[in-house]
């Protein structure tokens, strides 16, 4: 487990062996490392790296620097998880949900016990979370999450839907798995990494049809979700995300899974915000922080207690 510090912020790259030949790496960022654990996944053809920044900016640090002892997954095959994406890659949403989650999760609790976790996400990160919630394989306590752009279905449509999804995610993408074996997004600017041939098809398979349904058992995620008390759960869609978050989606998924406690919030100037956020830079942009990050530790802290960092602590002794 490296580990590097900076200007007290300390990160960590863990390493977690899922399969004889598969690793996945969870990125840690904390200040204070007792602080209460937060969960972070990335969406499709995505890695953790939309949380952070080589300069060490981004969501994660944010919330490490608010007191919070942050967790970035990099799902299996994407990111520092090894080995990467190729043609010969054979798993999917199933591993994802089976393997992946639960590895992330029995670590964190080997870290920090078995204390409640906050959850965030970016896009599909976000179905993925709830899908896990809906049929967990390990058991977890979570006691708030927060959504960056997540939907389950797009029902919006226009030009720009039609071309990025209609041809590029259907069309382009099947011709380029057909041919290589895997998606390369990041090669046709998709995206930021790849994904598997199975993993673009059970992806594509929640996108187009409505009920929400287990690929093989044909289990009703969101007849589940409905069911049980769902987390208290921040949905934050951006005003210029027109297609891959767009707002009306991101708020269908919140009706989907039928929680009580739940927010949705458009990020545009319309509703005072700084800027009229698209689906990347609604974590990305610099005003971010001082925009709508704080919106998520407000929403963290109405539903759990969260431990001042040292620094923190010091500047109320001072003050008095």
């Amino acid at each position: 487990m490296a580990e590097t510090a900076s200007s007290h912020l300390q990160t960590a790259s863990i390493y977690i062996p899922v399969t004889a030949t598969d690793t996945l790496h969870l990125k840690r960022f904390s200040i204070n490392k007792q602080g209460p654990p937060v969960l972070l996944v990335h969406g499709s053809i995505e890695n953790g790296r939309i949380f952070y920044s080589k300069s060490g900016k981004g969501f994660a640090p944010f919330l490490a620097q608010q007191g919070y002892d942050v967790f970035v997954a990099d799902l299996r095959g994407r990111g520092k998880s090894k080995p990467s994406i190729s043609g010969d890659s054979d798993f999917g949403l199933t591993h994802t949900l089976e393997e992946d989650f639960p590895a992330f999760i029995s670590k964190i609790k080997e870290l920090k016990g078995d204390v409640p976790q906050f959850w965030g996400a970016h896009s599909w990160g976000g179905v993925l979370m709830l899908a896990y919630l809906a049929r967990p394989t390990v058991p977890v306590k979570v006691q708030a999450m927060a959504f960056f752009a997540s939907k389950r279905r797009i029902s919006i449509w226009s030009p720009k839907k039609f071309f990025m999804i209609d041809v590029m995610w259907n069309w382009v993408a099947k011709t380029a798995v057909a041919v290589t074996g895997a998606l390369p997004a990041e090669k046709l600017k998709m995206g930021s990494d790849r994904e598997t041939r199975l993993t673009h098809r059970q992806t594509n398979d929640w996108v187009v049809k409505k009920p929400w349904l287990h690929w093989h058992d044909k289990f009703d995620y969101a007849a589940a979700l409905q069911q049980m008390e769902v987390p208290p759960t921040l949905y934050l869609a951006g005003a210029k995300d027109n297609v891959l978050g767009n707002p009306v989606d991101v708020e269908k998924l919140l009706l989907e899974t039928g929680s009580e406690q739940a927010a949705f919030r458009v990020l545009g100037k319309a509703n005072g915000h700084l800027h009229d956020y698209d689906h990347i830079d609604i974590l990305t942009h610099k005003d971010a922080v001082r925009d709508h990050f704080p919106m998520v530790v407000k929403w963290f802290r109405k539903f759990g207690q969260v431990q001042l960092t040292e620094e923190k602590q010091s500047h109320s002794r001072e003050a008095t």
